[in-house]
């Protein structure tokens, strides 16, 4: 029951923001599918992904599809090194206050787990959590060079080694 009480709270987690508002990042943002002129399929497995390396252009709008083949939820998040390391830290202790309300059998909600601002990493866009046996997508345009990465932010996920180099040409 403890198990699916997480699985449920992680798929809330999931979810975009209510508000809509999307965030744009020095790399680029979150654009609709339908303005994709590429897509790359990306598989998520238990501790890695693949490919484990990924190009794209500076102006590309490329359409991720992410395939969870694990046992466990991963994510597939962009940014760089700074950004992975603060959402690390938000989902650790997310994942305290998930194992607090199960250990007081308190139900939480989607406001109540994202904080009052709406702000773990998942409402800007560059993030999607894939539970096991599920496909999702994400679509981004890249606008200029950066040295970023693509990730899981799982609590353990990353230092792992679920991280891949994404270059900006």
């Amino acid at each position: 029951m403890k198990r699916l009480f997480i699985a449920a709270t992680l798929a809330l987690v999931s979810l975009p923001a209510i508000a809509g508002e999307a965030s744009t990042f020095a790399f680029g943002e979150p654009a609709p599918a339908a303005k994709a002129t590429r897509t790359v399929e990306v598989v998520l497995k238990d501790i890695a992904f693949e490919p484990k390396n990924l190009q794209v252009k500076a102006g590309e709008t490329v359409r991720f599809v992410l395939v969870n083949e694990g046992k466990l939820p991963h994510e597939f998040n962009l940014g760089d090194k700074a950004m992975h390391a603060e959402h690390q830290k938000e989902m650790v202790a997310m994942q305290g206050k998930m194992f607090a309300a199960s250990m007081n059998h308190e139900g939480m909600d989607h406001g109540q787990m994202m904080g009052h601002d709406g702000g773990h990493g998942h409402g800007g866009g560059n993030t999607v959590l894939v539970m096991p046996g599920q496909r999702a997508e994400l679509t981004w345009t890249f606008r200029k060079s950066a040295p970023i990465e693509f990730a899981c932010n799982v609590p353990g996920h990353y230092q792992a080694g679920m991280v891949g180099a994404l270059t900006i040409e």
